[in-house]
């Protein structure tokens, strides 16, 4: 590079999705969802939350990225945030370093962020867990970051094999980390709203003895079938 690029750069301006939009979405597995996006959506199975019983949220995105071991972007995102939000970080699936820790995810919460998900690690996770925000990383180390750049917030990333828009809205559960394009989700809460009734009717056929899915049938029936008469 000719120039050393800002320390730090920040995007304002994005449009968040309205509450009731996302309101859709409350409650949602994240299977479900990603049948309702042509099974695709979820972020790499690596990325995993740091307790299970500290995983559910549901928000826009405010999106950093981080270079590995720093922390300037992950902390403008904090800055950047609003009430409801949820931090995406991207940092280049880096191992070398933590990009959060307990400190970090208790000024999330104290901002209004409702969940925390990065590519990166965690560490501290006993304070973090005490904190209790829900926290999606691909795992842990106590190693510490830098603070020095490059971080930029508010940009479209791309973490976990997923492209992530600022607005896109972010669904965690106890399996996985699932983005609905902000473009795609009105659309993506109809069909959500199809699939949870005919899992519902699914559940119950399960629960009368059924042994295959209906949609099966006429596979079965129609199924090349070789007698070995030896």
């Amino acid at each position: 590079m000719i120039h050393d690029p800002p320390a730090l750069t920040i995007h304002r301006g994005f449009k968040r999705p309205s509450q009731a939009l996302l309101d859709k979405f409350k409650g949602a597995q994240t299977s479900h969802l990603c049948d309702a996006m042509n099974g695709r959506g979820a972020l790499d199975y690596r990325i995993k939350p740091l307790d299970e019983s500290q995983s559910v949220f549901v928000g826009p995105a405010i999106t950093a990225q981080s270079a590995p071991a720093d922390i300037a972007g992950m902390f403008g995102g904090v800055h950047e945030a609003q009430p409801g939000d949820v931090l995406v970080v991207a940092n280049d699936a880096f191992s070398g370093t933590a990009v959060v820790g307990d400190l970090a995810i208790g000024m999330m919460k104290n901002k209004g962020i409702v969940g925390f998900v990065t590519d990166g690690l965690a560490r501290d996770k006993a304070g973090i867990l005490e904190v209790g925000l829900p926290c999606f990383c691909q795992g842990i180390s106590p190693n510490s970051p830098g603070r020095t750049g490059l971080g930029i917030v508010g940009a479209p990333v791309t973490l976990g094999g997923v492209h992530v828009n600022p607005g896109d809205i972010i669904i965690g559960d106890p399996d996985s980390v699932v983005v609905v394009p902000q473009e795609e989700a009105e659309e993506v809460a109809v069909l959500l709203a199809e699939i949870q009734e005919a899992e519902k009717t699914a559940i119950q056929r399960v629960a009368d003895g059924a042994t295959m899915p209906a949609s099966m049938d006429s596979m079965i029936a129609s199924a090349h079938i070789i007698e070995d008469n030896t």
